[in-house]
């Protein structure tokens, strides 16, 4: 089974105070940061760039920005991202017409490549061809653009689906996840776990993050058994 890694959301964060959310959240145990990409057409929302992310990068050295491009051309800023130390790089599926080809572009800069799918968007949208050449695959929680959302747990059979098909890769789950929320995707076969709220609103972020930990780990230990 791939390792548990936790990715907080830093859109939960206090912006004025990025770079020590960060390291507060690295702190508590977190081996990611998700970053949140939105660019107001492939989503009504915008957040951060790639000039923010090369703050980030500097304020916080050795930091592993899980970029989540929420934007309707991502062919278009993967040279951005990388060249502000971006890690991965993950666009929707919905938002290009040649997934493979960008994931070799994102890998041609160094970065991994994640591939995310919306709540209304099959799993069999990612092809074997996909889901073989990308890093990570994403499967969406909650509707992107804006965090803060109620968990679709009508989406959690699409991890078990991709865990199926792809036992090695690393399966992220966005949207709505926490402590009320771990079992059914950690028993569903994802390892990476984004949370945003959750873990930037509590009083204790280590806590919750060795609480979503030890879940995702007991989760792959009984699949094991099976």
């Amino acid at each position: 089974m791939p390792r548990v890694i936790i990715s907080p959301s830093v859109l939960a964060s206090d912006f004025g105070n990025l770079t020590a959310e960060c390291k507060r959240m690295i702190k508590g145990g977190a081996e990611w940061l998700h970053m949140d990409v939105m660019d107001g057409h492939f989503v009504p929302n915008i957040t951060m760039g790639a000039p923010i992310l090369s703050c980030v990068s500097k304020g916080v050295p050795g930091i592993f920005m899980d970029c989540h491009m929420m934007v309707a051309e991502p062919e278009k800023w993967v040279n951005d991202i990388a060249d502000a130390g971006g890690a991965l790089y993950c666009f929707h599926i919905e938002a290009t017409s040649d997934a493979v080809s960008l994931i070799n572009a994102i890998h041609s800069r160094n970065m991994k490549a994640g591939v995310a799918i919306s709540p209304d968007t099959p799993s069999t949208a990612i092809t074997d061809a996909i889901g073989e050449a990308a890093d990570m695959l994403l499967v969406m929680t909650v509707y992107p653009g804006r965090g803060g959302q109620k968990f679709l747990e009508r989406c959690v059979h699409k991890v078990s689906e991709l865990r199926a098909r792809f036992p090695q890769k690393d399966i992220e789950v966005d949207g709505g996840v926490g402590p009320k929320t771990i079992d059914v995707c950690a028993a569903a076969g994802s390892n990476v776990i984004v949370a945003g709220t959750a873990l930037f609103n509590a009083e204790n972020p280590e806590e919750v993050i060795a609480t979503l930990k030890a879940t995702v780990g007991a989760a792959q230990a009984r699949a094991e058994q099976l």
